[in-house]
C-alpha cells in the first residue's frame, strides 16, 4: 500500500444529508443523539436483565444478547461521528480512519445476518425438532456458533478494505453520506471502479441472500409445521415464539431488499431519499429492538418487570425510612 497512491487525499468529508438545510442541522443531530442514547441504553439493558437472571440463559437470549452487542458497536461506529459533524461542524474524517470505519460497517452488518440466521435456526429446531432441541441447540452450541459467526464474518469486508484502500484517490474526498462505505470511498478513486464494484456487490448479495435463504426456507417449514397442529392454543403458542425473531429480521432484511430490488428496475431515489433510507434502516432497527424483545420475549418481558418492581420497593423503603 503505497502512500503515494493517496498523497493527494489526506482525509475525507461526510456531507451527512446534502440537502439539510443549516437551520435544521441542530434538530437533526439532537434525532441522532436520541437515537444512539436509546439504542445504547436499550441494548444495555438486555445486557443487565441477562446477567441478573438466570432464566434468560438459554440459546435464544444468547443469539440476542449477541444481536445487541452488534447493534451497540454499529451505532458507536457510525453515528458519534455524523453527530459532531452537526453539533462541531467536524465533518472530517482521515483518510485511514475512514477505511477503519469502513471495515466496521460491513463487518457489523455481515455479523448481524449471521446472528439472524443463527436466530431463524433456533426457532427452526425449537418448532420442527422439538424433542432434539434441547440435545441439538444447546448453550454452548450457541456460544461455538456466535463465535464461529463472528469470526468468519471479517474476511470479506477485509477484503473489500485490503483492494480498495491502494487505489489512487486524486480526485473529490467528499463523501456523499453519513459514514464510509465501500460506495461512498471508491467512486472517489481515480481508476475504473468495475473490477472493484461488482466483486464487491456479489459480496455483499451472498452475505444477504445466504442467510435469507435459509431464514425463508426455516420459517416456512415452522409455518407448515404449526398449520398440522390441531389444537389451537397449541398453534398460537407456536407461532408466539418465533414472532419476536420474526419482527426484527423483517425490519433488517425488508428495507434493505427494497432498495437493492429498486435500484435494479430502474426505481431513482434523490441522494437525500436514499441516505435517509438507509439510515433510518441501519439505526431504526438497533434502536427499536431491546423494545420488541421485551415486549414480546415473554421472559425478558417479566424479567423487566421484576427489576422494575424491585426498583420501585426499593426506593418506596428508602422513602419510608426517611
Amino acid at each position: 500500500m503505497s502512500e503515494a497512491n493517496h498523497s493527494t487525499v489526506t482525509e475525507f468529508i461526510l456531507t451527512g444529508f446534502p440537502g439539510l438545510h443549516a437551520e435544521y442541522q441542530g434538530l437533526a443531530s439532537a434525532v441522532l443523539f436520541l437515537v444512539y442514547f436509546l439504542t445504547v441504553t436499550g441494548n444495555v439493558t438486555i445486557f443487565y436483565l441477562f446477567a441478573t437472571n438466570c432464566s434468560l440463559h438459554k440459546p435464544m437470549y444468547y443469539i440476542i444478547l449477541n444481536l445487541s452487542a452488534c447493534d451497540i458497536l454499529f451505532s458507536t461506529t457510525t453515528l458519534p461521528k455524523i453527530i459532531s459533524k452537526y453539533w462541531f461542524q467536524s465533518g472530517t474524517i482521515s483518510f485511514t480512519g475512514c477505511f477503519v470505519q469502513m471495515f466496521f460497517v460491513h463487518y457489523l452488518g455481515t455479523v448481524n445476518s449471521y446472528i439472524l440466521f443463527l436466530m431463524a435456526l433456533d426457532r427452526y429446531l425449537a418448532i420442527c425438532y422439538s424433542l432434539r432441541y434441547p440435545l441439538v441447540l444447546k448453550n454452548s452450541t450457541i456460544l461455538i456458533l456466535s463465535i464461529t459467526a463472528w469470526v468468519i464474518a471479517s474476511a470479506p469486508p477485509l477484503m473489500l478494505v485490503i483492494r480498495a484502500y491502494p487505489l489512487p484517490y486524486c480526485a473529490s474526498n467528499i463523501i456523499n453520506h453519513c459514514y464510509c462505505d465501500h460506495i461512498g470511498i471508491t467512486v472517489l478513486a481515480c481508476t475504473d471502479r468495475g473490477p472493484y464494484g461488482l466483486p464487491a456487490f456479489a459480496l455483499a448479495m451472498v452475505m444477504l441472500l445466504g442467510p435469507l435463504s435459509f431464514i425463508m426456507f426455516s420459517y416456512g417449514s415452522i409455518f407448515k409445521a404449526v398449520i398440522k397442529i390441531t389444537n389451537l392454543a397449541g398453534r398460537i403458542k407456536s407461532l408466539s415464539t418465533c414472532s419476536t425473531q420474526l419482527i426484527v429480521i423483517s425490519l433488517y432484511y425488508l428495507p434493505r431488499c427494497f432498495i437493492y430490488l429498486a435500484s435494479n428496475v430502474g426505481i431513482k431515489f434523490s441522494p437525500d431519499v436514499r441516505i435517509v433510507i438507509i439510515m433510518l434502516y441501519s439505526l431504526f432497527p438497533p434502536m427499536i429492538n431491546p423494545l420488541i424483545y421485551c415486549l414480546r420475549a415473554k421472559d425478558m418481558r417479566e424479567s423487566l418487570l421484576k427489576q422494575l418492581n424491585k426498583c420501585h420497593h426499593s426506593k418506596s423503603t428508602s422513602f419510608s425510612n426517611t
